[in-house]
């Protein structure tokens, strides 16, 4: 018998330790009868143990050994990033060519590496090959997966050293972290505005290219992100699943809650770092911070005015086409404007306005 060190599959013999006494037997067998005595033993030992791994098993073994060891021989030649794998590096060098060999049979999409496309596949197919043995949910993706059964731990593994903040996920921490150090690794092309996140950027890129890929069933409407597609559904069905525990007044959307429970609390979070004033919605401090820096970013396609808000711009559009979609109930004049009806229905001296809207 004999005791050999297996310098390639080492680290699957504890898990294989009931083939041993057959391996030695093998060894002894294959000595007898190799009259030329070309091999040692410890040699024969390993090709022969190592017939009992599969080609994914050897992979993994080859992976994990190289693992042990900072040597990473495969550089890069345009970044100098290194790779213990030759086809690693072969996969790291399509994020500099933009090369997407894999390409969906379906929708056309197309990946840089195939376990990508395999995973974007199980979209069309409904597939979730990854279940919670805790609550049942399952998952398209093994990483969606993985994260998912932390949520049930509680565990946080990854904190960020500047504020202590933890996340689930190591990615959800590199996000986080260009909050503090201000990077904003991905940049329009077109603008050039900057993002700490490539999903925030995706969503960015579909206001310039005019892509809505996510279309209602019902009415045909397209949305250029799925929450918008979801809140925009519940239009059709008339469900408000939020609703004010004072007031009784319920929502779409759980924002829009929580903008108007500030109603009730006089909260208001959003300050002007200019002058001071306080606002109960960002997107009023966001119009309010405009009439500071003079910026006008909403602008008339037809003569080119532009505008602080795009209410701005959609009533200046009406003086193009005509439109007066305010129309009184009375005489049956039509405004462009509303506050123009208003003022109109004055000269009736009637106490209700019967106001309509024309789409």
């Amino acid at each position: 018998i004999f005791f050999i060190k297996l310098d390639v599959a080492h680290c699957f013999v504890f898990y294989k330790q009931e083939i041993s006494q057959e391996t030695d037997n093998l060894v002894l067998e294959a000595f007898d009868n190799d009259t030329d005595q070309q091999q040692p033993p410890d040699v024969i030992a390993n090709q022969i143990f190592l017939q009992n791994f599969s080609k994914v098993e050897l992979q993994e073994i080859k992976t994990h050994e190289a693992s042990g060891s900072s040597e990473k021989p495969f550089s890069c030649l345009m970044c100098g990033k290194g790779f213990m794998q030759k086809h690693s590096l072969n996969s790291h060098m399509r994020n500099h060519t933009g090369e997407k060999p894999f390409s969906c049979l379906t929708c056309g999409k197309s990946f840089i590496q195939k376990r990508s496309l395999t995973s974007h596949v199980r979209y069309h197919t409904g597939e979730k090959s990854f279940s919670c043995g805790t609550c049942g949910k399952s998952f398209n993706k093994k990483s969606t997966f993985t994260s998912h059964m932390i949520t049930h731990t509680g565990e946080k593994p990854f904190s960020c050293f500047t504020c202590g903040k933890s996340f689930i996920q190591k990615r959800s921490l590199t996000r986080h972290t260009r909050t503090h150090t201000g990077e904003k690794p991905f940049s329009c092309i077109i603008c050039g505005k900057g993002f700490y996140k490539k999903y925030s950027f995706t969503y960015h890129m579909r206001i310039h290219t005019g892509e809505k890929p996510f279309s209602c069933k019902t009415c045909g409407k397209g949305f250029n992100q799925k929450r918008f597609l979801n809140t925009h559904m519940l239009a059709h069905t008339g469900e408000k699943p939020f609703s004010c525990l004072t007031c009784g007044k319920s929502f779409i959307q759980k924002r829009s809650l929580t903008s108007h429970m500030r109603t009730h609390t006089g909260e208001k979070p959003f300050s002007c770092m200019t002058c001071g004033k306080n606002f109960l919605q960002k997107r009023s401090m966001t119009n309010h911070m405009r009439i500071h820096t003079g910026e006008k970013p909403f602008s008339c396609i037809t003569c080119g005015k532009g505008f602080l808000q795009k209410c701005s711009l959609t009533c200046h559009m009406r003086s193009h086409t005509g439109e007066k979609p305010f129309i009184c109930g009375t005489c049956g004049k039509g405004y462009s404007r509303k506050h123009s009806l208003i003022k109109h229905l004055t000269t009736h001296k009637i106490e209700s306005f019967p106001i309509s809207y024309e789409k």
